[in-house]
Parts: C-alpha cells; structure tokens; sequence
C-alpha cells in the first residue's frame, strides 16, 4: 500500500510540474488533461504493440479503490477545507439561492436527467430501467466547482455569484450523496420501500450528517479554546476531518456535511474566538496545502482512468447527448430559483443564470458514485458515460467559465 502511495504521489508530482512549467493550465484542469494525454499515449502504444505503459497504469489504477478513496477521505477533507474560508454572514445573506439550489435544485435535476437518459438510452438500443437512470440523475447532479473557483476570483466574478457558488458546492455534494445512497438502497433492497421510510432514511443521513458535525466542530472548538499551541490545534483539525469521516461512515450518516458543518464552525468561531494569529496562519496554510494537495491526486486519478474503461463511440455519443441533457437540467433548475429571487425584491447580479448553469462542473464525485453502483452490465454503460460527461465539463466548461465572467463582467477584468 505504501509503494502505490509513493509511485501516485510521485507520478502526480511530475504531472503538475509539467502542467506549471509547459502547459500553464489552471492547476487541476492541467494536471487532468496531462493524465489524459498520458492515458491516450499509453492506449496508442498498446494498439502498436508496445503494452507495458497501458498494463502498468492499469495495474496502478486497479489497486487504488477510487470511489472509497474519494467518499471516505479526499471529499470530506475538500469540503472541510472549503468551508475553513466560507464566511458565515456572506452564507446567511445568500442562504436562500444556496438552500435551493442545493436541495431542491439537486432533487429537480435528478428527476429531469432521469427522464432524459430513459429515452436516450431507449432510442440506443440500451434496456437500462428507470430506477438506473435516477442513479444516474443523482450522481451527475451534483456539481464541482473547485476546477474553477480560481477562475472565478481572478475573473473579477461579483460576491454574491461567487459565494452563491461556494455555497453550493459545499451542501449539494452532501444532498446528492444522500439522495444516490437511498436510491442505491432501494435498488439492493429489490423493492420500494414507503415515503415515510425514504424520509427517514434521508433525515438519518442528512440531517444526521448536520448534527453529527456540529456536535464536532463544538468540541474541537472547545478543545482549541483551551489551549495556544499551533501544533497541536493543527492536528485537532486533521483529527477531526480523518477520524470524524471515519466515524460519519460507521454511524450512517453523510460524512461530506458532517465536514461542511464542523469547518463552518471552526473557520468561523473558532477563528474568532478560539485561535491566536499565529495559529490562523497555520491552519490557513496547512489546509490551503492539503487542498491543492488532494486536488491533484484527484483530478490525476480522473485522467488516468481512462486506461480502464471500455469505451466505445457509442458511448461517446450517448455521453455528449445526455450531457447536453445535463446542461438543459441545470439551467431549468437554476434559472426558476434566481428568477422567484428577483420576484421577492432580492438583489441577484446580471448574468447570474448565465454564469451558474455554465459554471455547474461536473466531477470526481459523479465518477465515484458510479463506481460503486453494482458490478453488471448496467454500471458498465453509466460508469463510461459519467466518465465523458466529466471529462467534457471539466474541459470545456473550466476552461471557458473565465471567459464568460469576463464577458458578463468587462470591467472586472
């Protein structure tokens, strides 16, 4: 285990030195399309007879669990790290575009990407069965700005859409997470179980998930109030990320807001009330590191998988066709919150509709879910397909998301 850590972490090290000193991409948008170029290199050699670079990144892909590695550790430490610089006044005054998009955004796009795919898959020739296409509906809503929140910054994008994104990011992981965990349990269940049994179910992860973090984030919070002592309130933080995402796991609830809610409450109180400046520092930078850190592994992984998968131009088709449904359904769910928004006299920036839909990023977590949907011919067809839709938004989008913000927004350049 400690040799394939070593031969990853050396392998994205050389990644993101060739995308800084070469490509000049933003950080993780570079670091995964110097992966990909690796992957396709590796799969052209192979169709000319030279296949020990595909079978050892294989080898190397295999033995990484992608979708445990991602839920269980890199998620929660991402958000916490996230929410350590959210501020929570900006949050509250932005509570309502975020509480939609994030709850019942994420419910509404299922359900419309759902319908979509049913019919795609249909017209393909694919007998893929509905409760398969909300699968696939909850793990391709969520979104995953971190590519561009960079972006965002540096176009100059006005607080409100910048923390309106944040915001976002950072619970409809949580909500969709929850809402794939019961469809998935409905699937093995073999049967439906009653409305009041879903609710219970997504009150025990979600809401679970809230009380679960806030019960840590006040603890460590007590913990660093009685001490100063840079070093050890460090490690309470990285204690309370690692042990409280193990634990979330073991008591069945959403680890991911679990996280949200605990760095609130640390980057918040606990940087006002309970560290020195010293220990601000500290913590700011050691989490910004993990951050950009955990990042990289990511999207590497991401690129890499590509040695894995099957694909076929079929798929590639059915991919671009439901990720213009993916599309479609975001900017049906966004553009109905901030248009009830301006109605009830809230002050919400041009091009917010515009910005949001285009900036909704797909990412390693849609690709992690469908990882760990059953082994079958199903899960064969939705894994590939998730895989290119990711590619495409990351690619496309993340790249493009600064120019729109410059073009909406001139003067900020």
């Amino acid at each position: 285990m400690l040799d394939l850590a070593a031969a990853f972490i050396a392998f994205t090290s050389l990644l993101t030195y060739a995308n800084y000193r070469f490509i000049r991409l933003p950080p993780t948008i570079g670091i995964m399309a110097t992966a990909l170029l690796f992957s396709a290199v590796a799969l052209v050699l192979s169709e000319l007879g030279y296949p020990v670079l595909e079978h050892e990144s294989q080898e190397l892909i295999r033995r990484i669990d992608f979708s445990e590695v991602l839920m269980t550790w890199f998620l929660p430490a991402l958000l916490f790290a996230g929410a350590l610089h959210v501020n929570l006044n900006d949050l509250r005054s932005y509570r309502w575009p975020i509480g939609l998009l994030a709850t019942f955004g994420v419910l509404i796009s299922t359900s419309l990407i759902a319908t979509l795919s049913y019919y795609v898959f249909a017209l393909l020739g694919w007998p893929v069965s509905f409760l398969y296409c909300l699968l696939f509906g909850a793990l391709i809503s969520p979104t995953d700005p971190i590519a561009v929140l960079g972006i965002l910054k540096s176009a100059g994008a006005p607080k409100p859409l910048e923390t309106t994104i944040v915001g976002e990011s950072l619970f409809n992981d949580g909500t969709a997470v929850v809402v794939f965990a019961i469809l998935l349990g409905i699937l093995q269940l073999g049967a439906t179980p009653s409305v009041g049994a879903i609710g219970w179910m997504f009150v025990h992860e979600a809401i679970g998930g809230v009380l679960f973090g806030a019960v840590l984030g006040a603890v460590v919070f007590a913990m660093l109030r009685s001490i100063d002592q840079y070093q050890i309130e460090v490690m309470l933080t990285l204690a309370l990320v690692l042990g409280g995402s193990a634990l979330a796991t073991h008591l069945h609830v959403s680890g991911p807001i679990a996280m949200v809610v605990a760095g609130l409450i640390i980057g918040n109180h606990g940087r006002s009330h309970a560290m020195s400046d010293e220990t601000r520092r500290y913590i700011d930078k050691f989490w910004e590191l993990i951050d950009e850190m955990l990042n990289a592994l990511l999207f590497a992984l991401i690129g890499l998988e590509l040695v894995l998968l099957p694909l076929s131009w079929l798929h590639v088709a059915a991919a671009f066709a439901l990720g213009s449904a993916v599309l479609v359904a975001r900017w049906l769910t966004v553009a109905p919150a901030i248009a009830l928004l301006r109605q009830t006299g809230r002050s919400v920036p041009r091009g917010t509709i515009r910005i949001l839909t285009w900036g909704g990023l797909r990412g390693g977590i849609s690709v992690a879910l469908a990882l760990s949907l059953p082994n079958g011919p199903e899960r064969d067809l939705l894994l590939g397909i998730t895989y290119i839709v990711v590619l495409v938004s990351i690619l496309l989008q993340g790249l493009s998301i600064g120019w729109l913000i410059r073009r909406v927004y001139p003067g900020k350049a």
